[in-house]
């Protein structure tokens, strides 16, 4: 039937229904098609799928394996719709999810075709018949994809009444991921995500018919053979729990712990590392049920690592400090106190101490911005000092140089590199970072990008770790301490692939620890025109750079040295003209020294794990020398142990804030935890400055962020950095050098499980971190007498590691240590670091 439409023209007469009426011509652009889903006109790309362009157009296709991100297998067959081509229709419905559309195409979906519509409906039954009725105590009930489109497209009554198939449960997939047998569709989610995103392809389909399942190694033990003799092991498992579409796979940690319709549910960013990964925190009753990756397709896309997603018992650990503390004079001993009690002795005592030998501060990683700005506020204005740093690990002056001449100021809005420049780079060369243990949302897309489009990935390293492997990369051999040097001398193949429009250099900081090589990036950058980032390990790094937290850099950018930049602060801040200090200050591990000198009279510590730092047994020394330390921290720690005055302050859950990622975007995120009522470190610093006659006007994160976006950003203003000949190095470092008989290098970086503190209170978690041992080549382990498999030892003058030995393609003389894990702290027991000189030899035994 034809609708009649006729226009009033105002003239009480009708317009001409064949101009009036004559529709549109509808331009299709290039490289796109246009079809008809269930009567409505679709334009959409060439090779989409056909669920893509229904989505498009807000047409809802049931299904269970489909997911945007992986492959599409067609395995559940739960989208099947009616299509027809050239005026022919396909004998049979197709699955949605594996069809790409094409010019003409009509696809009639289960809205507008009974064939599609009974199809579904066919499917979900054949899915039900052996799926046990346990949603009540499912983890998935109430949230499960399975429940929806049974009650939306399934059958009101079953037709089979046959015993179902039932299996032993739950079995470990690792010792993180639980699995319930009966309740799986055969999606192949999981093992698609294993294989295709994380590149850990150890659990895959098993068996077949009627009894085939998902499993692993770990499942042999229940009778299910093994996939292929390797257990589940990745750094991203907490993925395939959260993409499973009903309950077969659950977290270990979550599990019968509480149902979605109870739980508060909260955007959030990860406190982890620098990736800036989008998260969704589940809480209830003020305490941290469950973490979700967030989406974010500019930066995690769907996906995070386990370490976000599970490292979050910290927050209520059963040493979580909730009063401020202050050591009592008679006894020595620590106290509880009230915060005004508190305030005023840390104000007296920083006080003193800064008009005799001064006060330094020192704030670690795991602050925001906002925080972060604070600190370097108050240190000009309330100790009237350079003496701060974020710097608590090795370091040095090259490094600051580099961080102010190539990364202040760096944005995506001003150019830097971003996750999306690395999707269609045509090579990335990593410098003195290993992106699975120190960036791993960065690994996910560095491995897309390989995987995709063939993105040449370069690692400049000691050894073809699995992070190399699995982004199809090619090791550039080094030993520690020559990376420089290596640089310097890349061969033409490498150099070419960088010197292509789009390349990028993605600098750790673990470049800190050798000599030279900041320079070095900087002149193979200018060789090949390709772009510089920085990659810090923790989530604070990039923030603290540009709030002025370090002893050469005002808020901003800023030099300390320059007057005019000195001027413009205090006429911001209100201070006193002339009154910023103009001294550059000294950087952490001057600190450090100065105060286990009694050379400082004062520290002002935020949340730093001595164990982080280049010489972890001289921290506890200063710690235990100077004699005023203000503590503002989380968790009772070696740190407070020697404090005077203990602040307790809020975890990132618990506080609103902006965290900077690699990139230089802001990340900013809400308060999770409002019932918590602990304070912030900006908030905290603010009352204890307001306590020495200082207003620092960062009473909330609001404020603080008020206050340093007043200041604006000054980027570039550093001078050119050092050309590599002349540089100061803090921490234990090591160049080429010769070896007498039973020494090597050490090599060594952190891994993403390791002893970190805000791991602590997740034995699930910890329990799938990688085994622990001493990795050398088959060369160096004749030579030094070493077999492997038993145990070795690595030593210095300072103290030993002894671990089980384990072959890779490491140099020569050569061996690498995990620099922070259970019975391997690196930088307490050798009191060394990368490129160091060690003895290596045989323990005796096996372990």
């Amino acid at each position: 039937m034809t609708a009649n439409i006729s226009t009033n023209t105002g003239t009480g007469k009708a317009a001409a229904p064949a101009e009036a009426s004559a529709p549109a011509e509808v331009v299709v652009p290039e490289g796109h098609v246009r079809l008809t889903i269930d009567g409505s006109d679709v334009i959409a790309p060439k090779g989409e799928l056909i669920i893509r362009a229904a989505e498009r157009a807000g047409i809802d296709i049931p299904r269970f394996c489909d997911h945007p991100l992986l492959e599409p297998v067609a395995a559940c067959r739960q989208c099947l719709v009616d299509v027809e081509m050239g005026g022919r229709k396909m004998p049979k419905p197709q699955p949605a999810c594996a069809i790409p559309v094409a010019d003409g195409m009509v696809v009639n979906t289960q809205h507008t075709s009974p064939v599609a519509d009974k199809a579904q409906q066919g499917v979900m039954e054949l899915l039900l018949i052996n799926h046990p009725l346990d949603c009540p105590i499912c983890d998935k009930g109430g949230e499960c994809p399975l429940q929806n489109q049974a009650m939306q497209h399934g059958r009101a009554k079953s037709r089979f009444h046959e015993p179902k198939r039932t299996f032993a449960k739950p079995i470990p997939i690792s010792a993180q991921v639980l699995l319930d047998r009966e309740r799986c569709v055969l999606c192949q989610r999981c093992t698609r995500f294993s294989s295709q995103i994380a590149g850990d392809p150890l659990i895959a389909l098993l068996e077949r018919g009627a009894r085939q399942q998902i499993g692993s190694d770990s499942t042999a033990e229940f009778g299910v053979a093994a996939s292929d003799g390797q257990p589940f092991e990745s750094y991203f498992s907490g993925n395939i729990v959260q993409i499973c579409p009903v309950g077969a796979l659950t977290s270990a940690a979550y599990r019968f712990q509480s149902r979605p319709f109870d739980l508060v549910s909260t955007p959030s960013v990860c406190e982890h590392c620098s990736d800036g990964c989008a998260l969704r925190t589940d809480h209830r009753h003020g305490r941290i049920t469950r973490r979700l990756a967030g989406e974010d397709p500019a930066i995690n896309q769907e996906w995070n690592c386990d370490k976000g997603r599970f490292a979050f018992p910290y927050v209520t650990a059963d040493d979580r400090l909730t009063t401020p503390l202050v050591r009592d004079e008679q006894t020595g001993e620590l106290r509880e106190a009230t915060w005004t009690e508190a305030l005023r002795v840390a104000a007296a005592g920083l006080a003193a101490a800064r008009d005799q030998h001064g006060a330094a501060v020192l704030t670690g990683g795991r602050l925001t911005v906002e925080d972060n700005y604070a600190y370097a506020k108050f240190a000009r204005l309330a100790l009237r000092t350079n003496d701060i740093d974020f710097r608590t690990r090795a370091h040095s002056a090259e490094e600051l140089d580099f961080l102010a001449g190539d990364v202040l100021g760096v944005t995506p809005e001003t150019g830097g590199v971003t996750y999306q420049d690395l999707d269609s780079a045509p090579a990335v060369l990593l410098v003195a970072l290993e992106p699975e243990e120190e960036s791993p949302i960065l690994f996910l897309r560095l491995r897309q990008a390989a995987r995709k489009n063939r993105t040449a990935v370069y690692h400049l390293g000691q050894w073809t770790t699995p992070a190399v492997s699995k982004t199809l990369g090619t090791l550039l051999p080094s030993a520690p301490g020559a990376e420089a040097a290596a640089l310097d001398n890349l061969d033409a193949a490498v150099l070419a692939a960088l010197g292509k429009a789009g390349a990028a250099i993605l600098v750790g900081e673990r470049a800190a620890e050798v000599p030279g090589l900041f320079a070095a990036v900087r002149r193979l950058a200018q060789r090949t025109s390709a772009r510089i980032a920085w990659v810090p390990r923790r989530a604070g790094e990039r923030g603290a750079l540009d709030a002025g937290a370090a002893p050469t850099l005002l808020p901003g950018g800023r030099l300390v040295t320059d007057a005019a930049a000195r001027s413009e602060v205090e006429q911001v801040w209100k201070a006193p003209e002339g009154s910023l200090p103009g001294t550059p200050g000294r950087d952490t591990n001057a600190i450090v020294a100065a105060a286990a000198a009694a050379e400082l009279s004062a520290l002002v510590v935020a949340g730093i794990d001595t164990e982080d730092l280049p010489d972890p047994e001289l921290a506890v020394t200063a710690l235990s020398t100077v004699d005023f330390v203000v503590s503002l921290e989380i968790r009772a720690s070696e740190v407070t142990r020697r404090a005077n005055v203990v602040l307790p302050v809020a975890a990132t859950p618990e506080k609103s804030g902006t965290f900077l990622d690699w990139e230089g975007r802001s990340r900013p995120f809400d308060t999770v935890l409002r019932e918590a009522g602990a304070l912030p470190d900006c908030r905290v610093l603010d009352a204890l400055a307001v306590e020495m006659d200082v207003d620092l006007f960062t009473q909330t994160p609001a404020a603080a962020a008020d206050d340093l976006a007043r200041l604006g950003t000054r980027p570039k203003t550093a001078p050119p950095p050092p050309d590599g000949t002349a540089v100061t190095v803090s921490g234990p470092v090591s160049g080429p050098v010769s070896l007498a008989p039973g020494q090597a290098l050490l090599a060594t970086w952190r891994r993403l499980l390791d002893n970190g503190r805000l791991q602590e209170g997740e034995p699930h978690l910890a329990a799938t971190a990688r085994a622990v041992t001493a990795k050398l080549s088959q060369a160096t382990a004749a030579k030094l007498g070493v077999q492997f498999g038993e145990l070795v030892t690595v030593a210095t003058e300072h103290g030993s590691v002894t671990l089980p030995a384990d072959e890779a393609d490491l140099p020569e003389d050569v061996v690498w240590l995990p620099e922070n894990s259970p019975r391997s702290a690196v930088h307490r027991d050798l009191g060394a670091g990368h490129g160091a000189v060690v003895t290596v030899g045989p323990a005796g035994g096996a372990e």
